[in-house]
């Protein structure tokens, strides 16, 4: 596999080798050992998969005292990913990375804990999983505002489709105070 480093610490974008010919397209999508030697070495504890159609944003999601650290890829459609550092320590917080992933380029994203995390949905639909390093604790869910202006995404959909929760996250300014 290729492993592609971010301008954030941690953050990796991964190619997974695919196998093709007339029949389709093979890859693991996953293999402890491989990922290991790349630097994901925290146990998945959780998986998660979700549907949505196009136009729908989903974050940016943390959880504030139990982080997860994720690896998430997209089995059918497009997504515009995004990881937003925010550690008032780090030297890049308030940064992003966004990536496109798609059943086309098979890529993953690995966000390490500590990093707010969301997507937008391109296609018409997508498929979007998640290996977790940590369990959901509604109790300990928090975020960021999809469209603060300190981090400006430049979220490549007009009037996405949002949550009310998620239209309520606090923006930078707000979370790290």
């Amino acid at each position: 596999m290729k492993v592609i480093q971010t301008t954030l610490p941690g953050v990796l974008i991964i190619e997974p080798k695919v196998f093709g010919d007339q029949r389709g397209f093979f890859l693991e999508t996953f293999q402890v050992e491989r990922y290991r030697e790349v630097g994901i070495d925290l146990p998945f504890v959780q998986d998660n998969h979700s549907r949505s159609p196009r136009g729908v944003l989903r974050g940016l999601h943390l959880q504030s005292t139990r982080p997860q650290g994720k690896l998430v890829s997209v089995s059918r459609g497009a997504v515009y990913d995004v990881a937003v550092d925010i550690d008032p320590a780090s030297t890049t917080c308030g940064q992003y990375v966004g990536v496109e992933i798609n059943d086309d380029n098979h890529r993953q994203l690995w966000i390490p804990p500590g990093y707010a995390h969301g997507f937008c949905v391109l296609s018409s639909e997508a498929d979007f999983q998640y290996k977790c390093t940590d369990f959901y604790f509604p109790n300990d869910e928090s975020g960021l505002l999809w469209n603060d202006p300190d981090v400006s995404i430049p979220w490549p959909i007009e009037s996405p489709t949002i949550s009310e929760k998620d239209q309520q996250l606090p923006t930078l300014r707000d979370l790290l105070a």
